[in-house]
């Protein structure tokens, strides 16, 4: 690059940073569940039509603006962007990254999944067929993940959507219909066992063997760091 060229970039940089300010722009698209005294769902965010951003705009304008979405998720729930130059796992590595919030390592976890780069795993190696029902990410472990972030880097034929819902909707829903149950349910609280294979099961969305959970071949190593998990 020419120096008159950089100079020419340095000349419009603070133009470029006052519009980047204003790159995120909510819209609405179909399909967007609209509940009683709440904001649509999920928050959908594209870039402003008179911008063409790059990746480095989007990073930065998410590290400068992450408190805004912060805000924006615990209003709506969930965010979608839409429309951003985001193609490869490496990229959405980066935007990862740039919200700065702590890693979470996937110790513990079902799911059979391989890790692709950065922070960045598969969702869920199971056969396509396997119905994944609604849950909460690892609810099972005392420190869960507090937010989870999706991206398709090749988007299928037919199918591959990720649902999401609100929790606390399925909460009122189900007190409205069943509020013997939940009142059962918040006096006494609820426990579950899983009974862990020794080798993963391919075939199954949650077939995880203990021996891949704990990345050990020692079962009394993988007691010991399953009791790690609940410390």
């Amino acid at each position: 690059m020419k120096q008159e060229n950089r100079e020419t970039t340095a000349k419009q940089q603070p133009r470029t940073k006052m519009a980047m300010a204003n790159l995120f722009q909510e819209i609405q698209i179909p399909n967007q569940k609209r509940f009683p005294n709440s904001p649509p769902f999920p928050s959908v965010l594209a870039p402003d039509p008179t911008l063409l951003p790059s990746l480095s705009d989007f990073i930065s304008t998410i590290e400068s603006q992450t408190p805004r979405l912060e805000s924006l998720l615990h209003e709506t729930g969930a965010i979608l962007f839409r429309g951003f130059p985001l193609s490869t796992a490496s990229q959405f590595n980066q935007v990862v990254e740039a919200f700065g919030f702590p890693d979470y390592p996937y110790v513990g976890g079902g799911a059979s999944r391989t890790k692709v780069v950065g922070r960045v795993f598969t969702a869920n190696e199971s056969p396509p067929d396997q119905k994944i029902p609604f849950h909460h990410e690892m609810a099972h472990v005392p420190e869960f993940p507090t937010k989870l972030m999706f991206f398709c880097e090749v988007e299928p034929r037919s199918g591959g959507e990720t649902p999401i819902v609100l929790s606390h909707m399925v909460y009122e829903r189900m007190k409205e219909k069943y509020p013997e149950f939940v009142d059962k349910l918040e006096e006494e609280g609820l426990l579950s066992n899983r009974v862990l294979a020794e080798e993963d099961d391919p075939s199954s969305a949650i077939g995880r063997g203990w021996k891949s959970i704990f990345s050990t071949n020692d079962k009394h190593v993988a007691h010991e760091r399953g009791l790690q998990n609940w410390e």
